[in-house]
Formats: C-alpha cells, sequence, structure tokens
C-alpha cells in the first residue's frame, strides 16, 4: 500500500496520456500529426519548459465536449488512486480551451462530472483551482474571471502558470485582487525558471498562499527564512525538474536542502503524462535518488495535508494525517 499523501500540483490537461489523446482524437474527428501512439510519446522528449508547451496545447485540442473532460480526469484520479493521493487540488487552464472555443461550462462542467463522484468512485477528495496563462494579457485573466463567476461553486482557487520568464506576478497584481474579493484562494508558479524576485513578488503582490515550485528560493537566504518563519507550502515537482532541465538529474535536486532548511515541501507531479511520473513515482524517485529517510518522506506527506485547501473539511485532513502517522513503511 503507498504511503498517503495529497497532490497539490497538477495541471490535468497534462494528464492526456498517448492512448487517451487517440481515443479522443478519433472521437473529435482531430487529426493528429504522429502515426501512433508510439510516436507520440517520443515527441515527449523536451528541451526546454517552451518545447513541452507547444506539444501541450497541440495535444489539448483533442479535448471538445464535457464528456472529454470528464474522461481526463476519471483516468488521472484512478492513477493517482493507485498510487496513494488521498485528496487532488486540480488545475485547468480554461484560456487555453475558450482561445479554441470551448466554452467554460463545458469545461468545468465536464471535469466536475469527475470531480463530483470521486470520493465515493476512487477515494480521492477534490479541489479545482483555475489558472491564468501568464504569457496571456493581464486584461485575458480579467475577463476569464468573469467567466468563470457562474462556476465559482466548483472552483476554490485561482493559480499562475505557463511559461514564467518575461511575464512577472506583478501583472497580475488586479485579477488576484479580484479572485480576493470574490473569495477564492490564491496560489502561483514562481521560482521555476524565473528569479527568486518572482517568489518575492507573488507573495506581496498576489498574496498567494502556496509557491508552486518555487525553487530557485534557495538562491535568496532572506526569502528562505521568510518562507520558513511563515510556514508558506512548496509544491514541488521533481521529475518534471529533471525533463525541463530545471535540474540537470534528480540526484541534484535541492530537496533534501530545502528540508534541511525547514521549507515546507511537498512532492507533486505537475504533468505527469508528460515527464514520466505521477505522484507516487515522484515520491518513489527522490527516495531513491537522494536516499530519502522514511521521517523524511512522512514529513513530506504530512506536509501536502497540511497545505491542502482543506479548511472545510477538518475532519478529512485529521483522518489522513492520521493515516501517514500510522503508515508502516514496507520492508526493503
Amino acid at each position: 500500500m503507498p504511503l498517503p499523501k495529497a497532490e497539490l500540483h497538477l495541471h490535468i490537461e497534462g494528464t492526456l496520456e498517448p492512448e487517451l489523446a487517440f481515443e479522443l482524437a478519433a472521437r473529435n474527428s482531430v487529426p493528429l500529426p504522429y502515426a501512433d501512439e508510439d510516436a507520440l510519446r517520443e515527441a515527449y522528449r523536451f528541451e526546454d519548459l517552451q518545447s513541452f508547451l507547444n506539444l501541450y496545447y497541440e495535444l489539448m485540442t483533442v479535448l471538445r465536449t464535457e464528456r472529454d473532460f470528464e474522461d481526463l480526469a476519471n483516468a488521472y484520479l484512478a492513477r493517482a488512486a493507485a498510487q496513494g493521493v488521498r485528496h487532488a487540488e486540480i488545475f485547468f487552464d480554461p484560456q487555453a480551451h475558450l482561445a479554441r472555443g470551448v466554452e467554460m461550462g463545458t469545461v468545468v462542467e465536464g471535469l466536475w462530472r469527475a470531480l463530483g463522484r470521486s470520493r465515493e468512485r476512487h477515494g480521492v477528495s477534490t479541489r479545482l483551482i483555475m489558472c491564468f496563462l501568464r504569457d496571456e494579457s493581464a486584461e485575458s485573466a480579467l475577463a476569464t474571471l468573469d467567466a468563470a463567476k457562474p462556476y465559482l461553486d466548483r472552483i476554490t482557487g485561482v493559480g499562475l502558470d505557463s511559461a514564467e520568464v518575461g511575464h512577472p506576478p506583478v501583472k497580475f497584481r488586479e485579477v488576484y485582487e479580484a479572485a480576493a474579493a470574490l473569495g477564492l484562494r490564491r496560489v502561483a508558479h514562481a521560482g521555476e525558471e524565473g528569479p527568486p524576485e518572482y517568489v518575492t513578488e507573488a507573495l506581496d503582490v498576489l498574496g498567494v498562499e502556496r509557491v508552486d515550485h518555487g525553487l530557485r528560493s534557495m538562491e535568496d537566504p532572506e526569502l528562505v527564512a521568510r518562507l520558513v518563519r511563515d510556514r508558506v507550502p512548496l509544491t514541488l515537482c521533481p521529475l518534471s525538474n529533471v525533463r525541463l532541465r530545471t535540474v540537470d538529474t534528480l540526484a541534484d535536486h535541492p530537496l533534501p536542502a530545502m528540508l534541511h532548511a525547514g521549507l515546507m515541501c511537498t512532492v507533486n507531479s505537475d504533468d505527469p503524462a508528460y515527464f514520466g511520473g505521477y505522484a507516487g513515482d515522484n515520491f518513489d524517485a527522490v527516495r531513491l535518488a537522494l536516499g530519502l529517510t522514511e521521517e523524511r518522506l512522512r514529513e513530506l506527506a504530512r506536509n501536502s495535508f497540511l497545505a491542502s485547501f482543506l479548511e472545510d473539511d477538518e475532519e478529512l485532513r485529521a483522518r489522513c494525517l492520521a493515516e501517514v502517522a500510522a503508515y508502516t513503511f514496507p520492508a526493503a
């Protein structure tokens, strides 16, 4: 039985496995420029974040209907549950769908057809976080928030993703202020490829409660001290960092140093279909590559539930934390 954990950094569009991509392409008569699933898997060899994003948005065109989004979410939830995920806070990118004529309601209601039944079907509780694309305009983000207003009973928070360099958090001050006024939780990608100053800006300007990635925070000792003092969670994605060349090899990952510094780290999968591993795979990978002890792994799992947006279900949080405390690791 895998270690119980929450997943806090997961892009649902990034769970599109080649098999499902071809199934949805056939269903919706969408041509794909790949001969077969193996050829598509071969395309999952990226040079950097931008080359990944190009393929990511290209494949997204197979998602057209509520049923497509429901199938995508159900496939992820089944895999996540098998790897010990008890709670998942799931990102989605509405601007990428709106731009190609797929309505907000189609995306949200389709995802919710899976998420709304996830606890009974998969044993996984869920939250939905709507991300703004940082390489789109601030005006587009505001329009997206406006389009989401009829669906806020389904949406817990807002996030900020896509190409980071050259798109500082301050660009999205206004939409984050509007989201806060609507009672939405706030997270943002910062300090993945962008500098540690972006992490500080996300905290000070956007008022984020969690930092997605935050890897480069380690370059700024004052920022590290602040993150430790304020117990700001970081949602790290180790296998993603290697595939996108943020770190050269998993053995070079700063996770041990971050934990030693007292940072509240969590381990997540980011875009697992593209990066070679779901949540449990990332835990296994860092355990093997970084020699993490059982107590460090337990700390990461505990952090994931403490950092979750479960304030409306503290009973569930307490139950999950008790599971982590009682977990017995299998013999080596």
